[in-house]
């Protein structure tokens, strides 16, 4: 063996022994985590957002939707032949269904046999089951046979047509949450469309397109489409209900990555800036015997590497082990089979983590290797650095950049930290110097003293504890607030089934037996249909041209009327009157630019009649619950014929009673969604036990950094304790100094940490997830006792081997 190989050799066993006997440990520790938590949550992102496409396109039951009131444009069609694009059209319009035993209002949809592109849909005949629709076919939603009294094979007349009725629609592709919009469904194929007679000039119908196809090619098309005031395009973005909540979660997947990331490197910084402390005897001694700063670096570099290598091996493998738990979860959801997300996760991991660990080890060891040999003798010698060092900070800084540029949520928790440790600057040496002034006991003094002798140490110590606590906090009540306006999307006891289309002389018979059956149902609303005219005396369209087209313009729209507003919807700008007046859902205010004192004018089967704006209302959509843009006083709408909405919880044991009920009203429409909603309940679920899993990886990470702060922060204090010790400084003295010194450090550091964690989680909230932030005052008070509990765990496991006299210890 050549005398290089010897020496790398031993440069391999010398830097083994110092990983496993020095204070490199940590640091190894921080590489681990920072990898698993990359590869682990960018993998489970990749997963998510598979989960948002495919719930999108499902909802539409296409990758994009053309909508029209006209016939689909011949261009377009054209546009979809050219491209090759796998296409359908549906065409919906309402007209009467009649049997020999009864009639009923029901909303046609005229499909092609390839219908649908994207989702599932299951027909039940007597002797099969099938997703298609052919010629001559009439499929009835299950509402229908009980109303119309009829059975498989009878024939039912849609429009002029007869037709022999297939068997039941068991399931069909997008169902809308709309109540409005769920009238009984029959299918039928397009070519039968003419045998109805039901599609007249002036008839209200919807055309619709429905495309598959890579996305670049449907935007090129939607970009060549000129869209009419009745057109429109829709996508995966807009279409499904419950994108909002794997949208959150997914932004919760990069608040908590970047969390975690930031506290590992805090710690990162922090152990390696120990190390260096520790060792600079030793590489003065080294320099002292000869040892080249080629050589040092060379050494330092081997011990690095291993380090990073160490990390990647073990982080990788706890990374895959930690997606495949988050993911457990989510399983019914995903894909199946699941692509392989290859090889990108493991290099995103370990990429993030060298770029790093480039400024946190590089910066102090540059100090390191600067060390002068004089340094043996004279301990308080400074060698001298450059500042060159610190342009090593842009390694991870410009990446960073490019990566979270536009993701608002990274940048409201870097802005929150930095605010925290200007907080800190002032405040905490502040309550120090105050508490400094008062009587208090002679342990408390010197603990006082001792924090107060070293301002810029206390403030870096306060601040890193605190910013530990501040971010722990941050993961945990973000993950608090959404899910509790998670579960107003469908909390336990929201309505599962609406009745609309009730008459005046049968609304107190059917609420009647919806009371006499303990139902627990929302108050009745009467519905009229109706259009915005005028506003102020001007054409609508007119007045809001300049801020662009809004949907209450665009459609008729669901009036109702009251002696109160909704006890569920909330009043945020002037108060509900007794007559002349109407209440506005406060985003179509904010669009068509309304305010209380507005007079507008509708239309209701051409008449004509005004309303001054007395309120506006926050309406939240997300709830299954009934709502409305416009909600009038008694006296403006009382007069005019209307039907009725009621909204209720079923359960089980009402089967037998709503189909009865269902017979004696065979005219109202009932809307069954207990199946859909049991679904949300059940996501809803999964997603929670999926951001529980990251915020307690976040609070593992927390743990972490905490530990190593006082842990790095006892060690500090072994010299100066063993003198105490050697000066016949009493044990319990001693004791009650350190305790009084970090009980002032929890109750403050915890207190402004509460304060930072208040802040950054009112702005994550309301900018990053557009919800409004919540006040958590126990944050208070359980954040400095649960820190000094931390506290009093980790400086009762640390402080027995610091109160060693130094005679015993060198005896």
């Amino acid at each position: 063996m050549s005398s290089s190989q010897r020496l790398n050799t031993r440069l391999f066993s010398w830097s083994i022994e110092e990983i496993r006997h020095g204070q490199l440990w940590p640091v190894s520790i921080a590489l681990t985590l920072i990898i698993a938590c990359v590869f682990a949550l960018s993998a489970l992102a990749e997963r998510m957002e598979q989960v948002i496409v495919k719930q999108g396109k499902d909802a539409l039951t296409a990758d994009s939707v053309f909508v029209s009131a006209n016939p689909i444009p011949e261009p377009l069609l054209d546009l979809t032949q050219v491209n090759q694009l796998e296409n359908s059209q549906l065409t919906r319009f309402s007209t009467m269904a009649f049997s020999d035993n009864g009639m009923q209002l029901v909303t046609v949809k005229a499909v092609d046999s390839s219908y649908p592109l994207r989702g599932e849909m299951l027909l039940e005949s007597s002797s099969e089951q099938t997703n298609k629709v052919e010629a001559g076919e009439l499929w009835l939603d299950e509402r229908i046979f009980s109303q119309l009294d009829v059975n498989i094979g009878d024939i039912v007349t849609i429009g002029d047509a007869d037709l022999a009725i297939s068997g039941r629609i068991a399931q069909e592709p997008g169902l809308s949450f709309n109540p409005f919009q769920q009238m009984p469904s029959v299918l039928i194929h397009s070519s039968d469309i003419e045998k109805t007679g039901a599609i007249q000039p002036g008839s209200r119908v919807r055309f619709s397109l429905f495309l598959n196809g890579d996305e670049s090619t449907l935007k090129n098309i939607q970009e060549q489409i000129e869209l009419t005031p009745s057109d429109r395009w829709r996508t995966q973005d807009t279409a499904s209900r419950t994108n909002e909540m794997f949208e959150s979660t997914t932004q919760y997947l990069s608040l908590t990555v970047a969390i975690v990331v930031i506290m590992a490197a805090t710690t990162l910084v922090l152990t390696c800036q120990h190390y260096v402390a520790s060792r600079k005897k030793t590489i003065a001694m080294l320099k002292s015997l000869g040892a080249s700063k080629q050589w040092i670096i060379k050494w330092l570099s081997v011990q690095v590497s291993l380090l990073v290598a160490i990390a990647a091996i073990l982080g990788v493998g706890i990374g895959i082990g930690l997606e495949t738990l988050l993911r457990i979860p989510l399983g019914d959801l995903l894909p199946s089979p699941l692509p392989s997300y290859g090889f990108e996760p493991a290099l995103l991991a370990i990429l993030s983590s060298i770029l790093i660990g480039i400024p946190a080890l590089g910066i102090p060891l540059f100090g390191l290797v600067n060390t002068s040999a004089i340094s043996v003798i004279q301990s308080g010698h400074q060698s001298k650095e450059g500042m060159k060092k610190y342009l090593l900070l842009l390694v991870p800084i410009l990446p960073m950049l490019g990566m979270y540029g536009s993701n608002s949520l990274v940048w409201i928790v870097l802005a929150g930290i930095a605010v925290l440790f200007l907080l800190l600057a002032f405040v905490s040496m502040g309550v120090l110097k105050v508490l400094s002034k008062l009587p208090v006991s002679t342990a408390m003094r010197l603990a006082l003293s001792r924090i107060n002798r070293t301002p810029l140490a206390t403030g870096i110590q306060f601040g890193s504890l605190a910013l530990s606590l501040m971010l722990l906090s941050i993961i945990w009540l973000v993950r608090s607030d959404l899910l509790s306006d998670w579960q107003q999307t469908l909390p336990e006891n929201a309505p599962n089934a609406f009745a609309l289309n009730i008459a005046d002389y049968e609304k107190e018979e059917y609420l009647e037996v919806l009371d006499t059956n303990s139902i627990e149902r929302s108050q009745a609303f009467p519905i009229i249909r109706g259009r915005l005219a005028n506003i102020n005396g001007v054409e609508a369209k007119e007045y809001v041209k300049d801020s662009g087209q809004t949907d209450a313009l665009s459609r008729e729209l669901n009036f109702t009327w009251g002696e109160t507003l909704p006890e569920y919807n909330d009043v945020i700008e002037g108060q509900w009157t007794e007559q002349n007046g109407v209440s506005i859902e406060s985003e179509v205010a904010s669009e068509l630019g309304l305010e209380i004192g507005d007079t507008l004018t509708f239309t209701i089967n051409s008449q004509m009649f005004e309303a001054d704006v007395n309120s506006i209302r926050k309406v939240e959509w997300r709830e299954m619950k009934p709502n409305f843009y416009f909600i009038f006083t008694p006296d403006v709408l009382s007069s005019i014929p209307s039907t009725w909405l009621v909204s209720f919880r079923l359960e089980d044991t009402h089967n037998a009673m709503l189909s009865d009920l269902s017979r004696n009203h065979p005219t109202v429409s009932l809307m069954d969604i207990r199946k859909m909603g049991s679904k949300i309940q059940q996501l809803l679920q999964q997603i929670v036990w999926s951001i529980t899993v990251l915020a307690a990886l976040g609070v593992v990470a927390g743990l972490l950094l905490i530990f190593t702060l006082l842990r790095l922060s006892l060690s500090q204090r072994q010299q100066e304790i063993r003198l105490y010790r050697t000066l016949g400084a009493s044990k319990k003295r001693i004791l009650n100094t350190i305790w009084c010194e970090y009980g002032v450090m929890a109750l403050v550091a915890g207190g402004i940490a509460a304060l930072g964690a208040e802040l950054s989680v009112a702005g994550v909230m309301n900018f990053g997830f557009e919800l409004s932030p919540n006040a958590h005052p126990m944050l208070w008070v359980v954040l400095p006792a649960l820190t000094f509990i931390t506290l009093a765990g980790v400086v009762n496991s640390l402080i027995k081997r610091l109160l060693v006299p130094v005679n015993k210890d060198f005896g």
